[in-house]
């Protein structure tokens, strides 16, 4: 595989495939180019950075050790993970990449492929989900505004300082007013998959991201709690 050199946006990529070669090839392209590179090498080291990592667009081949790419496609939807997935693979029927296709691939490339087209699809795919991303609405409760595009949260207008993953967990909350989210879906969502946490985390995290809000409202909170099921919030 030949090397190609240029400037392209930052972003994190996952690769999974177990061909090595081809992986360290892809890999180390993508690095050429400015990228932020996760590798894994089989299914189930895939399906676990995927969640845990949060990539900002997924490389991904069907047919591995462990699951397959198809199984880590399926369950980043079913999740609702917006994640971009360019589906890399031998199988090149045209039910082979419709059912790709079908189950939420972004895009789809059969082996052997062009380097260069596959740095310009990633590019397109990549810019496409930051435009997105930019034209999420804020998110407005009272005195508490969520600015989703820049993961920026004000209270009564002035910043308040959230960890990343405090900030995921107000965003997947506030996306869904008076929804009821159990302990488990938070987990699962905000921490990952396959995360050995408990109920006891959420509750931890909810608590702390409560003290950083409460200055912005004296009665009460935003995140409420549902006795024995979870939390919702308020808007």
């Amino acid at each position: 595989m030949k090397e190609e050199g240029g400037n392209a946006p930052a972003g994190r990529i996952l690769v999974v495939e177990d061909d090595r070669a081809l992986r360290n090839g892809l890999a180390m392209n993508l690095r050429l180019h400015g990228y932020e590179v996760l590798a894994a090498e089989d299914g189930d080291a895939g399906m676990r950075l995927a969640f845990d990592e949060r990539p900002d667009l997924i490389v991904l081949d069907i047919m591995m050790p462990g699951c397959s790419g198809l199984d880590i496609l399926q369950e980043l939807r079913k999740r609702g993970e917006p994640t971009p997935v360019l589906v890399l693979s031998a199988r090149d029927t045209t039910r082979d990449i419709v059912q790709g296709l079908d189950l939420g691939a972004d895009d789809y490339m059969t082996k052997p492929f062009d380097l260069p087209e596959l740095l310009a699809r990633v590019t397109a795919m990549l810019r496409r989900s930051r435009e997105q991303d930019r034209h999420l609405p804020p998110i407005e409760a009272g005195a508490l505004r969520i600015d989703r595009a820049a993961r920026r949260v004000t209270v009564r207008g002035r910043e308040v300082e959230l960890s990343a993953r405090e900030f995921n967990l107000l965003n997947l909350l506030a996306s869904a007013p008076d929804r009821v989210f159990t302990r488990e879906t938070i987990l699962e969502r905000v921490w990952g998959w396959d995360y050995e946490g408990t109920a006891r985390t959420v509750d931890n995290f909810v608590a702390k991201l409560r003290k950083k809000l409460r200055a912005g409202r004296r009665a009460g909170h935003w995140i409420r709690t549902v006795p024995r099921v979870g939390y919702r919030f308020e808007g």
